[in-house]
């Protein structure tokens, strides 16, 4: 199950356990993780803070940078461990294993939901009088294009060889320049403009921020396989500095761009503000669309993995993890038709999930593998300011989240 989780979140990492990956190549597949979804609420992001907190987009990713080099040096001290999990059980034995694997599992699952929150809010920005009625049940458009969404979905979590849909979900990168093109071709030709001046600092939006600014670097658990499949693991440690650099310059260029075309008219994602009647607009629709399709199966997969291992046997395996796959599609739809608010979902994987296993989780492993046998010295002072930070979004972060779905479910 762990091994999967971390392949399955590299799709094109074909001699992930071979150690043949050359720095081009593993510096590609950190990026095609690093550059998803969450850059498209960065600008939202950013209206919610306002410019200020423009400082926290490059505090967080700096900090993240930081405890990747620390899983680094958590596989340096045994060559035996190959993925997250594995960390885990380094540190803390089986129970941290099993920890490690179930956060693993629950932002994969939380992220498969906002898949599919982001197709229906995307689909019904291009068909916005969708809509179904059934003996005078009338199922209104969002709700609509969540069911369709997961009707399309639904034959790919029968697929249980993933590889074609591993190829497509590696366009992460392909799908990120198009969206930002797209983007910036509205600003500048469309009539859109970049007029908007903003706001200097919002506090009541800081939470908010912090939460999906953190989201951007989420990819900690796949740093082990990406370490493991490198030819010269010396090289790691640029592969993630540079991958940093690139994805906070994307983010920095993309939130600065959307609050200057939007202004604190920005929504959860940023193609949703396009003008629907131009062509650049229809195109980062679109592209928005296809990618989280081609990636829910993949999402998914570690979690069919898991619940087949606990629970199934060898035979009848495969009718089994149809089954289950389509059981866990299920789920993410009632949940996405309870709470279908893309930016909360997103603020709350950012807040909890992220920063348990991107920031704490690398550092606790870190201080129990490590720190008896190095003198720490202003490290540990520099762990320890990182712990605060993760703490203070994780509480700050969710707190305002469990607000934002309590006024919203029952105000």
């Amino acid at each position: 199950m762990q091994d999967a989780c971390d392949s399955v979140t590299v799709p094109i990492l074909a001699d992930s356990g071979k150690g043949t990956a050359s720095f081009f190549k593993t510096t590609f597949n950190c990026l095609n993780t690093l550059l998803g979804i969450a850059v498209l609420s960065v600008p939202y992001a950013l209206s919610c803070g306002g410019w200020a907190s423009l400082l926290l987009l490059l505090i967080i990713p700096t900090a993240t940078c930081y405890t990747g080099l620390l899983i680094e040096k958590c596989m340096q001290a045994d060559s035996n461990i190959r993925t997250f999990p594995g960390i885990g059980e380094k540190a803390f034995g089986a129970r941290g294993r099993l920890v490690v694997s179930i956060f693993i599992n629950l932002e994969l699952y939380l992220i498969a939901i906002s898949f599919l929150i982001l197709v229906a809010d995307n689909l019904h920005s291009l068909v916005p009088n969708l809509h179904v009625s059934v003996q005078g049940f009338v199922i209104n458009g969002h709700q609509t294009c969540i069911l369709l969404a997961a009707v399309i979905i639904m034959p790919t979590v029968w697929i249980d060889n993933l590889t074609t849909l591993s190829y497509v979900s590696a366009t992460g990168i392909v799908a990120t320049v198009v969206i930002a093109g797209s983007v910036v071709w509205s600003g500048a030709f469309d009539g859109v403009g970049f007029n908007q001046k903003g706001v200097f600092l919002n506090w009541s939006g800081l939470p908010t921020s912090l939460s999906l600014y953190t989201l951007c670097y989420c990819n900690h658990p796949i740093f082990p396989t990406l370490y493991t499949s490198m030819r010269n693991r010396k090289q790691f440690k640029w592969v993630l500095v540079v991958c940093f650099v690139i994805t906070t310059s994307v983010c920095v260029s993309m939130a600065i761009l959307g609050y200057l075309m939007f202004g604190s008219q920005l929504k959860s994602q940023i193609t949703l503000n396009l003008p629907t009647n131009a062509l650049s607009a229809k195109v980062a629709t679109y592209t928005a669309l296809v990618n989280p399709l081609a990636k829910y199966a993949l999402f998914l997969k570690p979690i069919v993995d898991a619940v087949e291992s606990r629970l199934l046997s060898a035979h009848g395996k495969r009718i089994g993890s149809a089954f289950t796959g389509s059981a866990l599609l299920c789920s993410t739809v009632l949940v996405a038709l309870t709470i279908p608010y893309y930016e909360i979902f997103m603020s709350f994987i950012g807040a909890f999930t992220t920063v348990i296993g991107s920031i704490l989780l690398p550092c606790l492993c870190y201080l129990r593998i490590c720190g008896g046998c190095v003198d720490l010295g202003f490290e540990l002072v520099v762990i320890r300011c990182t712990v605060l930070m993760g703490l203070l979004i994780l509480v700050v972060g969710t707190y305002t989240c469990f607000i934002q779905i309590f006024e919203i479910l029952y105000i």
